[in-house]
């Protein structure tokens, strides 16, 4: 009996070893590959938009929404248009200035430190701010996108390869902090800031969007920087923020860049 109970035991090991082996790997997950992805155009015509079921849904919604969107919450007692001025507008100076002004708290307060200078691309700027009354609307078509506000540490000496990509672009970006000079070959022949000389040694805190900092439009500059800080705020909220503890907006004319 003793035999027998042994050689049953050993048995009963052996298949609860084999039956373990076959729900194990009954259980292991199936490696999958995608070999092809199939797509198909659904077009958005008549029997969608004359849909009175679907149009009498969405009309709340749509309805809530622009009721939002053309509440007026400012003034412009000018309109502002990145298409008027050479070196600088008018929707630029505003936006590289309101942006300052609602982010530099920000920054002092997580980081003990204030933003030196501001700057953005002249073809982000989508739409003109009409004279007149201003809503939610005129942020969202000024600023479409979801681009966010980024300060980037950078050093004097790329400060100054910042200040030839502007010149060289011949563009009007917006920009705060900088003031450029130029002879006329439009060569730079002094950059100042806070009526120094740039010093090349020193780290300058530049506010500008996340798209710009990863080196977008060309400015690769800011690819070679001491360190960047992400504000996680959206710049067509900042315009929203700044119309509405600004019941009239105006834009400076202080001179950023100057033809000597």
């Amino acid at each position: 009996m003793m035999f027998k109970s042994k050689n049953t035991n050993h048995l009963y090991t052996i298949f609860v070893t084999i039956l373990t082996l076959i729900v194990f790997n009954a259980c292991k997950s199936k490696p999958y590959t995608n070999y092809s992805v199939e797509g198909k155009k659904i077009e958005i015509n008549e029997s969608y938009t004359s849909n009175q079921k679907i149009e009498s849904y969405i009309a709340p919604y749509r309805n809530h929404i622009n009721k939002d969107l053309d509440s007026i919450i400012s003034f412009c007692p000018e309109t502002l248009d990145k298409n008027k001025g050479e070196w600088q507008t008018n929707i630029g100076n505003f936006m590289a200035d309101a942006c300052l002004e609602l982010a530099n708290p920000i920054f002092f307060k997580r980081e003990n430190k204030k933003i030196d200078i501001t700057l953005f691309n002249h073809g982000g700027i989508r739409s003109i701010i009409p004279k007149g009354n201003i809503t939610k609307r005129n942020a969202f078509e000024v600023m479409p996108f979801e681009n966010s506000l980024i300060v980037v540490a950078l050093k004097g000496d790329k400060i100054k390869a910042m200040a030839q990509h502007i010149i060289t672009e011949k563009k009007p970006h917006p920009l705060n902090g900088l003031t450029i000079y130029l002879n006329k070959n439009n060569e730079i022949t002094n950059i100042l800031f806070n009526e120094k000389h740039i010093d090349e040694t020193k780290i300058y805190y530049v506010l500008t969007s996340d798209y710009l900092s990863n080196g977008g439009d060309n400015m690769t500059f800011f690819l070679k920087n001491e360190g960047t800080y992400d504000l996680n705020y959206k710049i067509r909220n900042v315009l929203i923020d700044y119309f509405y503890n600004h019941k009239s907006i105006e834009a400076s004319n202080t001179p950023r860049i100057i033809k000597e």
